[in-house]
């Protein structure tokens, strides 16, 4: 019986890989091919066949100057985390972050424009199931409510994200204390806002919290004054010098001036010229005084203005600085 025949049809390609792959030597043993001749083929050039070679993240045929390959792949994680290099992680999606309740493991149904009619209605009551079923108490609900006050206020006032955690992680404290009953959330949320920006030596007044915040100044001075007396805050009392910085910019005052006006803070702390008084106030004097004595263009309407007070405050502060 004759043996049958393929009739599988065999490309050309195929054929040149079984030839390369076989090597039959004089006395007609057959093997397979070495390692060598393996990479050397992987190194030429498809087109040409000639030698290419490794250009930063291409590989160029040095005869023809065809690009055989563009990029690499990466194969690794697609961000760094430096909390996690113990964990190596690969592709597990966002780091964790203290600014939302559920700590930023939750799923969320998207919307999309090519979904119509009925299937359109649904997607949009499973959603609203979906997002009751992530607030389940009272607790959850308040904690959503403040952490989408402290974002809002961190993004308007342009405060980095670590004070924004810290605002986070602050009210989860006052939380714990059971120190929300009968306060306003709005005022908790300002009043950690403000802590963190102390505890983050951040110069942010209390004015300027709250003329952006949903809280009046008395809901934050009364969410602040429960913090202070239950948690026991590590904050001292601020220090004129640490609006200096801020309010020489924004007053384009040179260098010098800038470090004049925080030895003449310096001194208005040691000699209690300081003491009783606003410190931006004091602040703003010291810039005017510095501004006066090294000639520099810098006027008392300017000053207050920065500082948001009266030129009177300024006026008394510039006085004392200046008497002998």
């Amino acid at each position: 019986m004759s043996q049958a025949r393929s009739t599988r049809a065999r490309s050309h390609r195929t054929e040149m890989t079984d030839r390369s792959a076989e090597t039959t030597d004089a006395e007609g043993t057959t093997g397979t091919a070495t390692a060598e001749e393996t990479a050397t083929a992987v190194d030429e050039c498809p087109e040409c066949g000639g030698r290419t070679r490794v250009d930063a993240a291409e590989r160029v045929c040095v005869d023809c100057g065809l690009v055989v390959e563009a990029d690499r792949i990466d194969h690794g994680p697609e961000w760094r985390s430096f909390d996690d290099d113990d964990t190596n992680p690969k592709r597990t999606g966002a780091p964790l972050t203290r600014s939302r309740h559920d700590r930023g493991l939750s799923t969320e149904i998207g919307r999309s424009t090519r979904v119509k009619g009925r299937k359109r209605r649904r997607l949009a009551r499973m959603r609203t199931q979906h997002n009751r079923a992530q607030i389940s108490t009272k607790r959850d609900r308040n904690k959503v409510y403040a952490y989408t006050e402290i974002r809002r206020l961190t993004g308007v006032l342009e405060l980095p994200d670590s004070v924004r955690d810290t605002a986070c992680a602050l009210f989860d404290s006052a939380q714990e204390e059971s120190l929300l009953r009968g306060r306003s959330l709005e005022g908790f949320s300002a009043a950690c806002v403000y802590v963190a920006c102390r505890t983050a030596d951040v110069a942010r007044t209390v004015g300027e919290v709250c003329a952006e915040a949903k809280a009046t100044e008395d809901e934050h001075q009364a969410a602040f004054d429960a913090m202070n007396r239950e948690l026991g805050l590590p904050i001292g009392p601020t220090g004129p010098a640490e609006y200096l910085p801020r309010f020489a910019s924004d007053l384009g005052c040179a260098a010098d001036v800038e470090r004049r006006a925080g030895e003449l803070a310096e001194r208005a702390v040691e000699e209690g010229i300081a003491n009783g008084r606003n410190p931006v106030g004091v602040a703003a004097a010291c810039l005017y005084t510095a501004a006066r004595q090294l000639d520099a263009d810098c006027t008392q309407r300017e000053a207050a203005d920065v500082a948001d007070v009266t030129p009177v405050t300024v006026r008394r502060t510039y006085v004392d600085l200046t008497e002998e």
